[in-house]
Order: structure tokens, then C-alpha cells, then sequence
């Protein structure tokens, strides 16, 4: 059997026919179902009985279809070269209802089959019962090769309808749609599909509607009306969309975009309706017209003979009463749908043809063809119909056709204006110059929330993502619209935005290099403080035994002296690109030999007070301090503290490359992490003995006027605490590059300080004022001191 399925259902015209119309004899018969008219409503009954088509209202385009059926198997019987010396019969029944025709479809399984039929619950479980079809049926269900073996079609489904509609809408960047669909399993399909397809896009559905005999269109349109949504897909038969748009007119339902689907988009009632214009603009996606050759002419040599004889009805629904409609009124009606009713009676007479094993003239007598070779064939059908090559994929699917994109002009007619081809890749074309839209130049727009601005990222309002409100990314952030516009991205460290951004920048990077002046500037004092420490050290040595020497700390000078000039080494890794080596002799030798200072200085101030308070009240602490040589012993216990305390941070923790990224949005200034805890012990230690260096030292300030170690030990370390105070400042209002710069410049002022008001005034004695260097000139200050505590 061999079964061909219109999916469309249309217009209302009555017309008296013959029964003669709905039979042919023939070697192979072709069954057919057309909806030539319509059930208006439901039909209720007494009891279970089928329904009278022939007393329902006619569809004039399905008519059409039906006479196109008839063409295609006369034409093919009068081809010698397709079928030679075999005949093509058909049988064909009016399909008016889905639910109450069940005597013609009972009686189409007891033929041949072919014809067209709509598209609803029952399609399904009818294709179940025939061995094969060959269908118009556009729901995308039957490309389940499991359920459907033998089903094929010669239009494509809903899913490519779909694609068509959802490439308008993406074209026209519209995001807020309404759709609304028939209440069968087409519409369903269609809505499903739809919802599949817009999953991963911009686009959000507001409103959705199943459209029956009982729809309430005035509850629907206040309904999208208070979405505020502008586009509405119809996705319905003919049938259903002509009640909704006459509503929408009745209504006044204005400036909307109306997208059909192949069912209504070719309508020739609803564009010259009045008000039509009022609506919107109507886009559409139709079935190409193709112009089938010589159907005219059978139309006009059919319409002269005289089909009047009302005939008694030989079968249920193969009889009608005539009518006077002309055969103008016939070919003008919608066009849809003509190829693939022509198309699939000459794949059926192509499959025949190659069962039949025909040639030149002549078919194989002698074979007889199933059912189940002619579909064989018909997978496999590959030869060109109106320059159309005819062929299925392996869902049973056409890989032949495309859609046309049409729009309704304002002169009642439908123009096309673009096109959608699937073969061999999908093509979309759209002349938007073409389309008149109620806003007139400009094509409106359909969104729940206007986009946002640049560098504003999306925060969903509600359950659609089309719903949003937009919030700016802040500094170090940006929102990429492409890849994920609800979402405001950090960037990489090695990045900096500004707010509000939609990408980020490379950030500048900054340290100071050996080669900046500033920093020149500092290693030449590093190198002169060395060669300072290393004159002064010849000179104290030449003026070993005098009494400024002696009093200055003796041994002891040259041993501050040489860790002054070995702290000087820290300032060389205050440059260039920091690494952990640089990191860490940064401080590791500042710290560890400036401890040694430090110490040097407090076992200084304490001797000094010693000497001249203390050795009277304490004498055995006196002597136990010679004794026991304490000065050495407290220098060497503040340096092997000093020493173990940065081993054990050091191993924990040790300095090491850091980028700041926080304080300069658009820098990375390249400095050291010197880590809290590993540099907390030696800092404590350095400022304990600072402590206790200025404590002694300040003991020691009424000391003679001309005796002032204590206090240039106290101003030494007046200037050191003011140094680093002021850096500390300094680094918490500043981080940029020179802050290295101004670490260093502290670290040399700390050397400094000591070098220039401890050892300079004394060296400056030693060669302008000899006559002070001497052993009378100190013993007198001695005396004059000690009757000034007596008194």
C-alpha cells in the first residue's frame, strides 16, 4: 500500500462533485485522503455514526490538492517512458474529520494507498496500520525510523518550519515572542520543537497558547498585551488562523509582528481583509510556489465536462453535490503544498518503475510489485521533477526544497523577500528593504528589558533570562555580552579594567631599574659610605692610642665601622626585576650586621653611664663587666640571636617576588613580599636594642659639654627613628615604583646617620683640633665633671 498524507487544512467553499472524481481503475491503485471539507465545530450524536462529509463546508485549496492527485496519475498514464504499458488507479476519500471518518480509512487499508490527510492524534496511530506512506504530514515525530519504518514525506517537517521562524527572529534581534499554536498534535509539536530550539539563544518565550473552537482571543490578547510582547508566532492550520487574525482585527489589536507558519502564510482571504492593516506587519514561511505544467489546462478540460449527474454515493465520503465554481476560482486558490502532492505521486510511479524493472517501452509483465519493494525503491529514489532532484535522507525526509520567506504587502499580496535553503548547507536570506513595517522605515523591537549599557553585566528578574536589570562591573572586572552577558569576570592579575568595561587591558609593568637616575644616585652614596667607613677605619687606626679613639669605642669602632659598609650591600637589590635572591639580601644583611651596630652602640651608652654613674654604686658589677670582657659577650649574644631568628623565618617564610595589583588598577609594580612573621623576630630584636641604645644614651646627657658620645648616640638614633617614621608614612599613602627607591634611600640614611654624627665630628678632631685629642685635655673634663656631682 502506498500512502500519501496532506498536513493542511483550509478554506470553505461549497461544490457539488461526482463520485467518478474519487475513483480510477488501474493496474496499482493509489489511495488518498484529502480534507476536502472541514468539520466547523464539534458534531455530537445520538450514537456512534461517521460523519457526511459532503454535507460539511468545502476547503477550496484542499479541492485543489485533490485535483492535483488526479493530474499527476493521468499525466503519468499518459507518459509512455515512466510506466509503459502499465496503469496507475487511485482511490481517494474526503478526510473531513480525524475522529469520526474511520469506514474511509478502513477502506483505504483495503487498497493501495496514497493521498493527503491532516495532521493530528490520529495521523499517528492510522500510519501505524498502513505498510508504507508517502505524506505531506509535517510532524517531526515521524522521522523516528523505529516507530515509522516505512514512513516518508515529501515536505520537510516542523522542525525545519521552526528553524526558518527562529532564523527571522534572531535576524531581526527580536527576544521577547509570543507563540501560539493549534491545539493537536501539529501545534504541539510545532510549540516544542520551538522551546528545543530556542534553549540556547537570546530568545525567551513570554506567552504560549494551545488555540481549540472554544479559545477565548480576547482573554489572549489582554494577556500579551500586559506581557508587552510584539512578536507572535501563529503556528496553526488555515483553518484556526483565520478566526484569530479576523479577532485580533475586531480587537483592535495594533503594532504587532505576526509570524506564520506554511499552513496560513499564503492565505488569499486574510491579506485584502479591512483593518488588516491595523494589526502589524505579517511575515510568513510558504512552501516555494512552483508552477506544475499542464494542470491548468486539465483544471479548464475537467471544469467543461458536465459533473452534475448527482450520482447516488458509492462509499462513505466519495460523493458531494456540484457546485459552480469556475476553474479560475480553482487554479487562484492557494498554492501550497502543490509540488509535494505532484512529487510524491511521481516517487511512487519512479518506485513502480524500478520494481517493475521498465525499459524502453516496456515494463516487466512478469513481476509482481509489494509493498515492501516499492518502499525499498523509494528510499533509495534519486531522479529530478521540475529540475528538482528528488531524493530522501535516512529519516524517510525530502533533501530536496526550500522555504520561501513572504511578507504581506499593503496591496492584499504576499511578496517574497527571502529564502531559506537546506541543500547542500543551510542558506538564510532576508531583504529587510523589502518589508513595510507599521513603524515604517524601522523594524520594531521586542525585549523584556532594554539591553544594558556597555560594561553592565545582567541579574535575571524573574524566571525568563530576557528579564533583567543591569548592574556595572566594578574596577578589575568586565562583562564579555557574547559569551556570558549576566556575569561580570575578573581579570587576570596580569590585567586591570576600569568600571564599567567589556574587556580588560595589560597592565603596565614598573620597578626601578639600575639604570634610573634616582637609583644611580643611591648605589654611588652606598659606594661612598664604603669608602668613608674604609678612610675613617685607616684613620682610626693611625690615631689608635689617642684618647678620641679610645673613647669612641676603641676595637670596637672598627667593628661598626666594617658592618656600616656590609649593611651598604642591601641597597644593590632595592633594583631591576625582583627575584628571591634579590628578595632576600634586601634585608638579610642590613638587619643581621646593623644588629651588630645597634649592639656595638648600647654596650657603648652603657659603658659611658657606667663609667661615670655607676662604677662608684655597683663596683662588683663594674668589675665583673672587665672581668668578663661583657661588651663582646653582649654583642655576640644580639648576633647569634639576630642570626637564628632569620634562619628559622627565613625557612619558613622567605622573601620572595610580589606583584601589587591593588593599589593601581592599570600598574603591577614589581616588588618583594617580605613575609610578617619571618622578619617580625629580627625587626622586634633591632627595635629592642634601639630601645635600650637610647635609653642609656639618654642617661648619659648631662655628660661634659665636649665629652658627647651619649649624645650623638642619642641624636644618631633620633634621626634614625625620624627616617624610618617617615618612610612607614610614606608607604602606607604610596606604592608605586620609587617606594624601592625610597626603602633604599631609607636603609643608606640609616648608615649615614651614625657615620656622619658619631664618626665625623671625631675625625674632624683627630686632624683640625689635635690639641683635644689628648690624655690632659680629657682627664680635666673628667675632674671638672666629677667636683660638679660632688657639689
Amino acid at each position: 500500500m502506498f500512502h500519501l498524507c496532506n498536513i493542511k487544512t483550509f478554506e470553505l467553499f461549497q461544490l457539488s462533485l461526482s463520485e467518478l472524481e474519487f475513483q480510477l481503475e488501474g493496474d496499482y491503485l493509489i489511495g488518498g485522503l484529502f480534507d476536502i471539507h472541514h468539520v466547523d465545530g464539534p458534531v455530537h450524536h445520538d450514537k456512534p455514526e461517521a460523519i457526511d462529509c459532503a454535507s460539511q463546508p468545502l476547503i477550496l485549496s484542499s479541492y485543489r490538492r485533490f485535483q492535483l492527485m488526479r493530474f499527476s496519475v493521468e499525466e503519468i498514464n499518459n507518459s509512455t517512458n515512466l510506466l509503459p504499458n502499465v496503469s496507475l488507479g487511485y482511490e481517494i476519500f474526503d478526510h473531513c474529520s480525524d475522529i469520526q471518518n474511520f469506514p474511509g480509512i478502513l477502506n483505504l487499508i483495503s487498497v493501495n494507498v496514497v493521498g493527503p490527510f491532516s495532521k493530528k492524534n490520529f495521523n499517528l496511530t492510522f500510519d501505524n496500520l498502513l505498510s508504507m506512506n508517502l505524506t505531506t504530514i509535517s510532524v517531526s515525530a515521524f522521522s523516528e525510523k523505529v516507530k515509522y519504518p516505512s514512513f516518508l514525506r515529501t515536505v520537510h517537517s516542523n522542525k525545519d518550519v521552526i528553524e526558518v521562524i527562529v532564523n527571522i527572529i534572531l535576524h531581526f534581534n527580536w527576544r521577547w515572542v509570543a507563540f501560539l499554536n493549534s491545539d493537536d498534535e501539529f501545534g504541539i509539536d510545532g510549540q516544542e520543537l520551538f522551546i528545543k530550539r530556542i534553549k540556547d539563544t537570546e530568545i525567551c518565550l513570554a506567552y504560549t497558547k494551545g488555540l481549540n473552537d472554544y479559545t477565548n482571543y480576547s482573554k489572549i490578547f489582554r494577556q500579551i498585551e500586559a506581557q508587552r510582547v510584539n512578536i507572535i508566532i501563529v503556528f496553526v492550520p488555515k483553518m484556526t488562523a483565520e478566526p484569530l487574525i479576523e479577532s485580533a482585527i475586531q480587537l483592535n489589536v495594533t503594532n504587532k509582528v505576526w509570524i506564520a507558519g506554511d499552513t496560513w502564510s499564503l492565505n488569499k482571504k486574510l491579506p485584502k481583509e479591512k483593518g488588516i492593516r491595523n494589526i502589524g506587519t505579517v511575515l510568513g514561511v510558504s512552501q516555494p510556489v512552483v508552477t506544475i505544467p499542464g494542470f491548468s489546462n486539465f483544471i479548464y478540460s475537467f471544469k467543461s465536462q458536465t459533473h452534475c449527474e448527482n450520482a447516488g454515493q458509492q462509499f462513505c465520503n466519495q460523493f458531494c453535490n456540484c457546485s459552480n465554481l469556475s476553474a479560475e476560482d480553482i487554479i487562484s486558490m492557494d498554492p501550497s503544498f502543490s509540488f509535494p502532492v505532484y512529487s510524491a505521486v511521481y516517487s511512487i510511479a519512479n518506485a513502480i518503475h524500478s520494481v517493475l524493472q521498465c525499459g524502453a517501452g516496456t515494463c516487466n509483465d512478469n513481476i509482481t510489485a509489494y509493498p515492501h519493494m516499492v518502499l525499498a525503491e523509494l528510499k533509495k529514489s534519486n531522479f529530478t521533477l521540475l529540475n528538482q532532484s528528488i531524493q530522501f535522507d535516512e529519516n524517510g525526509d525530502p533533501k530536496f526544497g526550500f522555504y520561501s520567506i513572504i511578507f504581506w504587502n499593503h496591496s492584499g499580496d504576499t511578496e517574497e523577500v527571502g529564502f531559506y535553503k537546506f541543500n547542500p548547507s543551510a542558506h538564510f536570506f532576508i531583504n529587510k528593504t523589502k518589508i513595510q513595517w507599521f513603524t515604517d522605515r524601522e523594524a520594531p523591537t521586542s525585549v523584556c528589558s532594554p539591553e544594558c549599557p556597555v560594561g553592565h553585566a545582567k541579574k535575571q528578574d524573574g524566571i525568563h533570562k530576557c528579564c533583567f536589570n543591569c548592574e556595572i562591573c566594578l574596577n578589575g572586572t568586565y562583562v564579555n555580552s557574547t559569551e556570558d552577558p549576566y556575569k561580570c569576570i575578573d581579570c587576570k592579575e596580569t590585567e586591570w579594567s576600569a568600571e564599567g568595561s567589556a574587556s580588560c587591558n595589560l597592565r603596565v609593568v614598573e620597578y626601578t631599574p639600575f639604570t634610573d637616575s634616582e637609583a644611580i644616585l643611591i648605589m654611588v652614596g652606598a659606594w661612598a659610605l664604603v669608602g668613608l667607613t674604609l678612610a675613617m677605619s685607616v684613620l682610626f687606626a693611625i690615631n689608635y692610642n689617642t684618647p678620641i679613639v679610645r673613647s669612641a669605642g676603641g676595637p670596637m669602632c672598627f667593628l661598626i665601622l666594617g658592618c656600616l659598609s656590609l649593611c651598604s650591600l642591601s641597597v644593590f637589590f632595592y633594583f631591576d626585576k625582583p627575584t628571591v635572591s634579590f628578595c632576600i639580601l634586601r634585608l638579610l644583611p642590613f638587619i643581621l650586621f646593623y644588629t651588630v651596630c645597634l649592639a656595638c652602640f648600647v654596650v657603648r651608652s652603657f659603658q659611658i653611664v657606667c663609667v661615670f654613674k655607676m662604677a662608684a654604686k655597683f663596683p662588683k658589677l663594674y668589675s665583673w663587666w672587665i672581668k668578663y670582657h661583657g661588651q663582646w659577650l653582649v654583642i655576640t649574644g644580639a648576633f647569634v640571636i639576630q642570626a637564628l631568628f632569620l634562619l628559622i623565618g627565613y625557612s619558613c617564610g622567605p622573601p620572595k617576588p610580589y606583584n601589587e595589583t591593588r593599589w593601581y588598577p592599570d600598574k603591577i609594580i614589581l616588588s618583594c613580599d617580605m613575609g610578617l612573621k619571618a622578619n617580625s623576630g629580627p625587626v622586634i630584636l633591632l627595635l629592642s636594642l634601639c630601645s635600650l641604645c637610647f635609653i642609656f644614651s639618654y642617661m648619659g646627657k648631662d655628660l661634659p659639654k665636649n665629652y658627647n658620645e651619649a649624645k650623638a648616640i642619642t641624636f644618631c638614633l633620633l634621626l634614625l627613628i625620624l627616617t624610618w617614621i617617615i618612610f612607614s608614612t610614606v608607604h602606607v599613602l604610596y606604592r608605586g615604583k620609587y617606594i624601592q627607591t625610597l626603602n633604599a634611600f631609607a636603609v643608606l640614611s640609616s648608615l649615614f646617620s651614625f657615620l656622619l654624627w658619631y664618626f665625623l665630628p671625631k675625625c674632624y678632631i683627630i686632624i683640625f683640633q689635635p690639641h683635644k685629642n689628648t690624655q690632659q685635655y680629657f682627664q680635666g673634663l673628667i675632674q671638672n665633671y666629677t667636683k660638679t656631682i660632688s657639689q
